[in-house]
């Protein structure tokens, strides 16, 4: 009854005008991950052959983009060189970037992101217009919540191609520039959006009149199913539906459905949800229990900076107790005595706060935020310990180990990681330790990717190993961790190949 009232009242005041075409074109293809993204528009953009012979050359403009080798971060920053891809074939690239862990060692994720943002040739099998390596490399930072980088990626090369420009209006509605994703929508004329995404820019634009017209059109025309007529219903008029039982979940949820809801007030549960519709939350609009648990996820997902994490931590003074709120009390309380000067407090209020950070796993992300504090700050017992440790874990490992004695047998194996030694492991019966010495001996094992690179496929190489180590300790096994630092360490990344030692080696629990 709601919904034929709302299809009358807004219709009353529309003025008479054509029926809105049913849309020519099929769905979009199949896009590979996510599988969430919004079917925001019904046609791909693409060139239509007039023939079936192949060009002799193919010419692009000047100002051309190839999307496969548009990046943010230049050689100059990530040191990589630009042929890194070399002669590994696209689309092997595209499904290892795609299955790179959404969490895992902080080492590999920060790594694997620089991969996908880098400035990089294209693999020498990719046509000058290809996207599929530029779409692989967002869909992996999607998948982790990262999107400030994803957009700003997508911005720099434009998203005007429809499977480019489908992520970016998603990424907009889920950053909050609903308008100006619509706006975009609207004045890109080889961009057919479907009823859905028309409705929702026409009511988000004021044409009240118009998104009801689109509806009943929709509907009349099988382009809308009924769960999304109930829900655009009451986002075009929820005063409609007050006293009604809430929608129904939904586990396969858009984030155009997403941005919906939220706008009904019918906030959906974010536990089962993607690490991408989790980044609404870090809005203080969210309230600061969701922002919590929003900013920990995203953490440890390596989406965030630690200081943003940290920003959200120390925003207000924990109101109840247990899980997250214990958590928050204890970093609190070793912050205010770090910044008060007060090593003594400190020494006191560093374990709770570090046991709370393993708890959540953000071990990582306090070393970051915290070790050059506390290699300045004389504590005092068994804390300047776990400070040493703490600083093991930060990028100041080496300077740690540099600057102190080893207490134990652990602390000097951890140490020669981070001098890049050969590590005494007779004492160490863990198969990993085992796997980190065999990688830092004086004369380390052939590792199993020297083919990959005598056949110029390092990148392919460095992908493949970043999946072994991102497992970590639990799930891997130890030639694998051994070859895999192997080669990190062999091609010049010795920094993360020491990090992701020192993290496997600490933080296996």
């Amino acid at each position: 009854m709601a919904r034929a009232t709302l299809t009358l009242t807004l219709l009353c005041g529309a003025l008479a005008g054509p029926v809105l075409a049913q849309d020519v074109a099929s769905d979009l293809p199949p896009l590979g991950t996510p599988d969430w993204l919004s079917d925001a528009i019904t046609r791909p953009h693409a060139n239509v052959a007039t023939d079936a012979s192949v060009p002799a050359i193919t010419v692009l403009p000047l100002d051309a983009v190839q999307l496969d080798a548009t990046g943010l971060l230049p050689a100059s920053i990530t040191g990589l060189p630009e042929g890194l891809w070399g002669a590994s074939e696209t689309a092997v690239l595209a499904d290892l970037m795609r299955r790179q862990p959404a969490q895992g060692l902080p080492a590999m994720l920060g790594f694997t992101e620089t991969l996908a943002l880098a400035e990089l040739d294209p693999p020498r099998d990719a046509p000058p217009e290809s996207a599929a390596l530029f779409l692989a490399r967002l869909d992996m930072l999607l998948s982790r919540g990262a999107l400030e980088p994803a957009q700003a990626m997508m911005e720099r090369a434009g998203p005007t191609d429809p499977a480019v420009f489908r992520r970016w209006f998603d990424v907009s509605l889920l950053t909050g520039h609903s308008d100006r994703a619509c706006a975009a929508m609207n004045a890109n004329p080889d961009i057919a959006p479907t009823f859905p995404a028309r409705i929702f820019c026409l009511a988000r634009g004021g044409d009240w009149s118009a998104a009801a017209l689109s509806l009943g059109t929709g509907e009349a025309l099988g382009q809308i199913t009924e769960e999304e007529g109930d829900l655009i219903a009451r986002f075009l008029d929820p005063e409609l539906f007050e006293g009604e039982p809430p929608l129904p979940p939904d586990s396969t949820l858009t984030p155009l459905e997403f941005k919906m809801r939220m706008a009904i007030a019918e906030r959906p549960d974010m536990t089962g949800l993607p690490l991408a519709f989790v980044y609404a939350d870090l809005s203080v609009l969210a309230g600061w229990r969701a922002q919590l648990d929003a900013a920990e996820r995203l953490t440890r997902s390596g989406a965030i900076e630690p200081q943003q994490w940290l920003a959200i931590y120390t925003a207000q003074a924990p109101s109840a107790s247990g899980a997250v709120w214990d958590r928050v009390a204890a970093l609190q309380a070793f912050d205010a005595a770090l910044l008060a000067g007060d090593p003594v407090e400190a020494s006191r209020r560093l374990g709770p706060a570090w046991q709370a950070m393993q708890e959540a796993g953000l071990e990582v992300a306090f070393a970051d935020i915290y070790a050059e504090r506390l290699m300045r700050t004389p504590l005092v017992g068994e804390a300047g310990i776990l400070a040493r440790r703490v600083g093991l874990l930060s990028p100041i490992y080496e300077q740690v180990a540099q600057s102190a004695i080893a207490q134990s047998t652990e602390e000097a194996f951890a140490f020669a990681i981070a001098r890049g030694l050969p590590p005494d492991a007779a004492t160490f019966d863990h198969s990993t330790d085992q796997a980190i010495a065999a990688a830092f001996a004086a004369e380390p094992p052939v590792h199993r990717y020297a083919s990959y690179l005598s056949e110029d496929r390092l990148g392919e190489a460095l992908l493949r190993a970043s999946i072994v180590l991102a497992r970590g300790a639990g799930s891997a096994d130890a030639d694998d961790l051994t070859d895999a630092l192997v080669l990190f360490r062999s091609v010049g990344l010795e920094d993360v190949a020491r990090r992701a030692a020192l993290q496997l080696h600490l933080l296996r629990g």
